[in-house]
């Protein structure tokens, strides 16, 4: 039998401003991606979260970004690598600080926004961010855009890893994620993304806007929760992968 994880980027909100209806998708979902205070979030909100996420038994990701609030870390900006790797660094320290105050444990690593986007096309870029990461917390199970570069980098570093697809963004032939400024890159239909991702983790590919299949190690499916949609796109993907007989489990991580 199949099974998948169903994860979602959350905690985003700050200080008065709200952002996404985590709690709904905390009840739904099996992972969850915490903003580190770069991109999005603050503390309050990383505490939050990170304890109602705990409360549900959902599994605690650190999502670091750059350090761009006003841009929500969705501006691909030069910064020295030196300097990024410290960023990330401090973002996931910061991250596992929280959670073990709130009787949590941090299992995995996601990176945000445009950071991501830049290190799927640049394996010295996702290597050398990973291993910052993992300097902090040799442990993590890094999650990356499945068929990428990530996915090189992690394979090459030895560490544990998990592919993740995503349930509401169209994809390029070279399995990097269409720009959101196209047309078409994000799926606002819940009924399309449940049924897209049964055709995905069946056919145990990735199928693009053109058609191509680019099969791939699928562990986790991904999901905004920035978007008005996400909490009907969750739970339409996750009743659709019921329905085909797809479990739904926290991912365990694999090396190799």
């Amino acid at each position: 039998m199949k099974s998948v994880d169903l994860n979602a980027d959350m905690g985003e909100s700050f200080g008065p401003w709200t952002m996404g209806d985590d709690a709904a998708l905390l009840n739904i979902v099996t992972s969850a991606n915490i903003a580190c205070g770069g991109h999005a979030g603050d503390a309050d909100v990383m505490a939050a979260t990170m304890a109602l996420a705990h409360k549900n038994g959902v599994g605690i990701g650190a999502h670091p970004g750059f350090m761009d609030l006003a841009g929500f870390g969705r501006n691909r900006l030069n910064i020295p690598r030196a300097t990024l790797q410290n960023q990330i660094r401090y973002q996931v320290a910061a991250h596992i600080g929280m959670a073990r105050s709130v009787g949590a444990e941090v299992r995995h690593l996601k990176l945000h926004g445009a950071v991501s986007n830049m290190s799927s096309e640049d394996e010295n870029m996702a290597r050398d961010l990973y291993e910052a990461a993992l300097s902090v917390a040799p442990d993590l199970i890094v999650m990356v855009l499945a068929a990428t570069a990530q996915q090189d980098a992690v394979k090459k570093l030895g560490c544990k890893w998990a592919g993740e697809i995503f349930a509401d963004r169209a994809y390029n032939d070279d399995a990097t994620l269409v720009d959101r400024s196209l047309p078409g890159a994000v799926i606002h239909d819940a009924a399309l993304a449940g049924k897209r991702m049964v055709d995905m983790v069946q056919a145990g590919a990735i199928i693009t806007e053109s058609g191509k299949r680019i099969e791939t190690q699928i562990d986790t499916i991904c999901l905004h929760g920035d978007t008005a949609e996400a909490v009907q796109i969750a739970a339409s993907v996750r009743n659709e992968l019921e329905s085909a007989g797809i479990t739904l489990r926290t991912f365990a991580g694999h090396k190799g």
